[in-house]
C-alpha cells in the first residue's frame, strides 16, 4: 500500500499544486471564492492533474520528473503572467491576445513597477516547481504506472471530468450560469473565477483552434416566455389623441398636434428592404440576421433631430477620464464642459475585454464587442457605414482622427482608417517629444492648425495623457502637474492620477481657445467620454477620491459625458445611457441618415426606454439595476418588477452581444447597405 501511495506521490503533488494555483490567483486579484467554483476548481483540477502525470510519466525517473518540473513550472508562468496581467488590464488573456502580446511590451516600464509590488504573489506561485525540486529525491517519484493502473487513472479522470460536466449541463443555464460560460465564449474572468483558470483557458484555446462556431451557436433562451425581440421592451411613447373632438377648433388643434407629431415620431431607419432580403438569401445566418434586425423597434425622430446639422465635430476617447478628474479649481475646463453643457447624470463607460481597445469600439461603432479577440482590428476589414468618420465624410468634411501614442497600437493604422479618418500617431506623421505618458495639450497644439481653418470637420482624439501608473516617479504628466495637486488630501496615486487630467483639462482648454480665436467656437459640437474608468487605481485609492467606498458593480463604472457647445443653455439628462449610445445620439443631433435598427445603442434624446449593458451582462433601466452575477435586482423608488421583465431584459443582451459578434463576423453591414 506504501509503495503504490510513493508511485502516485508526484500525482498527488500535481492535485495539490494545481488547486494552490487555483486559490491563490483567486487570493492575489481579491476574486471572491464561492463553494460551487471550488467543486468546479477541484474536479478540474483533479482531471487535469491526471492527465499532467501521465504525460511525465510517459518517461520514467530522472527524466520524467525533468517533465514534470518543466510543467509545473509552465503553470507557475501562466498564472502569474495572468495575475500581472490583470493588475495592468483588469482582466485575462486570451490565445488571441497573447500572439499580439508583443505590443504589450511598449509598457514595459508599467510591468516592470507592477512586477515590483507584486514580488510576494509571484514568488508563491514559483513556491509548487520549487518545492518539487527539493522534494524529489525523497518523496516525489516519477514511476511509470503499470497497464491496470495506467486504465484505472483514465477511469479516474473522465469521472472527476464527468462528474462536473453533469453539474453543469444539469444547473442554471441564464447569463454568467458555468454552462453559459462553458459552452460559449464568455467573460474570461468571470470564466476563471466560476470553472478554473486551467478550463478558461482550454475552451479558449479550443475555440482559437477549432473556430469560432461557438460564437456563431443560437442563443438559448432563458424562459419560454421571453419576447421574441425587443419590440414590446423598446417602444416609442406616442402620446394618444382623442377619439371624437368636440368642436372645429378642437379638430383644428389635433390636425396640427398630429402633422407636428408625424414629424416627430418619424423613424431612424435607412430604406432596407428586409422581406425581399430574407426571400433571396440563401446563408440561414444571415437570414436569421434580416429577421432579428427587421424586428428590432428603431428610435424615432425628436425635438433634438438636426440640432447640430451642419457642425463640425470633435470626438474625444478620454483616457481614464472619470468624475474625480472634474474639479472647479483643478480642471476649470473640464468643469465648466460638464456643467454648462449637456450634463448626464447617470452616465456610464463599462469596462470591457481588452480595455481600451474595446472601450474605444463601443464609443465608435456602437457595437459590443466580441468575446476574446480584438474586435476593433477584426473591424478593420469589414464596411463600417455608421462609423462618425465614414458618415460625416460622405457629407465633405474633412475628417482626421490622432492619438498621442504608437500609430500601429491595437494594429489602429487598420481599424481607425477605414472608420474614414485620415489617421496620425506617433511614428506616422504626428512628431511630438519624448515623454511617457505623452501629452494631449501637446497633441492639440500639433494638430489643431491642420483642420481648424477647413471647415466642415470632424475630428476624433483618442487621448494618452491620463495613463497609468499613478506616481510621480515614471509618469511624466503626473510629475509635470505634481505642484498642483501636492497639498490635496488623496494617497499619493490619487494625486498622481489628478495630475494627469490637469494636462486633459489644459489640452481641452486650449482647444477651445483655438475655435474661439477662429470664430467657430459656437457651430462645434464637443463630445467627450473615456474608454474606461482609471484601473490604475487600487480600489482603495478610487475610494479615498470618491470620499466613500464605491459600488464596484456599477457605480464603479459611472462617468461624466460631455456634449457641449458654446453658448448653449445647460440641460440635465437623468436617463440611464452610456457609451454603447453616444453614435446613435450625435447621429440624430447632426441630422444624419443611419439606421438605429442596426446599432446596439440607443439615442439618449430619444423616447426608447434606457438600457446599460455591462461587460458581465448585468444591466440598468429606468425600473432599477439588476446584478447578473449575485442576480439581484435594485429597483427604483416605487419601481417593481418580475422575473419575466428580468428575463426579457437579459434575453435581449443576450441577442445584443450575439448579433454584434455576428455583424463582425460576417460584414453584415455590407450586405444590406453598400452599393
Amino acid at each position: 500500500m506504501i509503495k503504490a501511495l510513493k508511485s502516485k506521490s508526484l500525482l498527488f503533488y500535481f492535485m495539490a499544486s494545481l488547486f494552490f494555483y487555483e486559490v491563490l490567483l483567486k487570493v492575489s486579484i481579491s476574486q471572491p471564492i464561492s463553494q460551487d467554483s471550488l467543486f468546479y476548481i477541484l474536479m478540474f483540477s483533479i482531471a487535469f492533474s491526471i492527465f499532467f502525470f501521465l504525460i511525465a510519466t510517459l518517461f520514467n525517473g530522472r527524466d520524467g520528473f525533468l517533465l514534470a518540473f518543466i510543467l509545473l513550472l509552465a503553470l507557475a508562468i501562466i498564472f502569474s503572467s495572468q495575475m500581472i496581467y490583470y493588475r495592468f488590464f483588469k482582466s485575462f488573456y486570451t490565445i488571441f491576445s497573447a500572439t499580439q502580446g508583443s505590443q504589450v511590451m511598449e509598457f514595459w516600464q508599467d510591468i516592470l513597477y507592477i512586477l515590483r509590488k507584486s514580488w510576494f504573489w509571484i514568488a508563491l506561485f514559483f513556491l509548487p516547481p520549487i518545492l518539487a525540486l527539493i522534494l524529489k529525491n525523497r518523496f516525489l517519484f516519477c514511476q511509470r504506472p503499470k497497464f491496470g493502473s495506467f486504465v484505472l487513472l483514465l477511469i479516474l479522470l473522465f469521472f472527476f471530468q464527468g462528474l462536473a460536466m453533469v453539474d453543469i449541463y444539469l444547473g442554471d443555464r441564464g447569463p454568467n450560469s458555468p454552462y453559459n460560460l462553458y459552452i460559449s465564449p464568455g467573460n474570461p474572468l468571470l470564466s476563471a473565477q466560476k470553472l478554473g483558470l486551467l478550463t478558461a483557458m482550454r475552451l479558449d484555446a479550443q475555440r482559437f483552434i477549432l473556430g469560432d462556431n461557438f460564437s456563431l451557436m443560437p442563443i438559448p433562451s432563458n424562459d419560454e416566455n421571453v419576447i421574441a425581440d425587443d419590440r414590446d421592451v423598446y417602444k416609442p411613447n406616442i402620446p394618444n389623441t382623442p377619439a371624437e373632438p368636440e368642436d372645429e377648433n378642437e379638430v383644428d388643434d389635433k390636425i396640427n398636434q398630429e402633422t407636428e407629431e408625424d414629424v416627430i415620431q418619424e423613424p431612424n431607419i435607412l430604406d432596407i428592404d428586409f422581406d425581399k432580403l430574407i426571400d433571396n438569401e440563401q446563408d440561414e445566418k444571415i437570414k436569421d440576421m434580416h429577421r432579428y434586425f427587421s424586428s428590432v423597434t428603431p428610435t424615432y425622430k425628436n425635438e433634438y433631430t438636426g440640432k447640430y446639422k451642419g457642425y463640425n465635430l470633435i470626438l474625444v476617447t478620454a483616457e481614464s477620464f472619470s468624475p474625480y478628474a472634474v474639479h472647479e479649481d483643478l480642471t476649470p475646463t473640464l468643469y465648466k464642459m460638464v456643467n454648462e453643457g449637456y450634463k448626464f447624470t447617470n452616465f456610464y463607460n463599462p469596462i470591457w475585454e481588452v480595455s481600451t481597445l474595446d472601450g474605444e469600439y463601443v464609443a465608435c461603432t456602437s457595437l459590443l464587442p466580441k468575446r476574446e479577440v480584438w474586435s476593433f482590428y477584426l473591424s478593420g476589414s469589414n464596411y463600417m457605414p455608421f462609423t462618425m468618420g465614414n458618415q460625416l465624410k460622405k457629407l465633405g468634411y474633412n475628417t482626421l482622427a490622432y492619438h498621442n501614442h504608437t500609430y500601429d497600437y491595437y494594429n489602429r493604422d487598420v481599424s481607425h482608417p477605414n472608420m474614414g479618418y485620415d489617421y496620425k500617431g506617433i511614428g506616422n506623421g504626428l512628431n511630438m517629444s519624448k515623454a511617457w505618458p505623452r501629452s494631449d495639450l501637446e497633441m492639440m497644439e500639433k494638430t489643431i492648425p491642420e483642420y481648424i481653418d477647413k471647415q466642415p470637420f470632424h475630428v476624433y482624439y483618442l487621448t494618452i495623457s491620463g495613463h497609468m501608473q499613478y506616481n510621480f516617479i515614471g509618469n511624466h504628466m503626473a510629475m509635470k502637474n505634481k505642484e498642483y495637486v501636492k497639498d490635496l488630501p488623496y494617497t499619493e496615486a490619487g494625486k498622481a492620477y489628478i495630475a494627469t487630467q490637469i494636462e486633459f483639462d489644459r489640452a481641452m482648454e486650449y482647444l477651445l481657445e483655438q475655435l474661439e480665436q477662429a470664430g467657430i467656437a459656437d457651430k462645434t459640437l464637443i463630445a467627450i467620454s473615456a474608454d474606461h474608468y482609471p484601473y490604475g487605481l487600487e480600489d482603495h485609492e478610487i475610494d479615498d477620491l470618491a470620499g466613500h467606498v464605491v459600488e464596484k458593480n456599477f457605480e464603479l463604472y459611472k462617468s461624466p459625458f460631455i456634449l457641449y457647445v458654446k453658448g448653449m443653455e445647460p440641460v440635465t439628462i437623468d436617463k440611464p445611457c452610456s457609451s454603447l449610445d453616444i453614435i446613435p445620439t450625435l447621429s440624430n443631433l447632426l441630422g444624419l441618415e443611419y439606421d438605429s435598427r442596426l446599432l446596439m445603442g440607443r439615442d439618449i434624446f430619444s423616447d426608447s426606454e434606457p438600457l446599460v449593458i455591462f461587460q458581465n451582462k448585468s444591466f440598468i433601466t429606468d425600473k432599477g439595476q439588476y446584478n447578473a452575477v449575485t442576480q439581484e435586482f435594485f429597483p427604483e423608488d416605487g419601481q417593481q418588477v418580475d422575473d419575466q421583465y428580468i428575463n426579457e431584459i437579459l434575453d435581449i443582451i443576450e441577442k445584443k452581444f450575439y448579433y454584434s459578434a455576428m455583424i463582425l463576423d460576417t460584414d453584415y453591414y455590407k450586405y444590406v447597405l453598400e452599393d
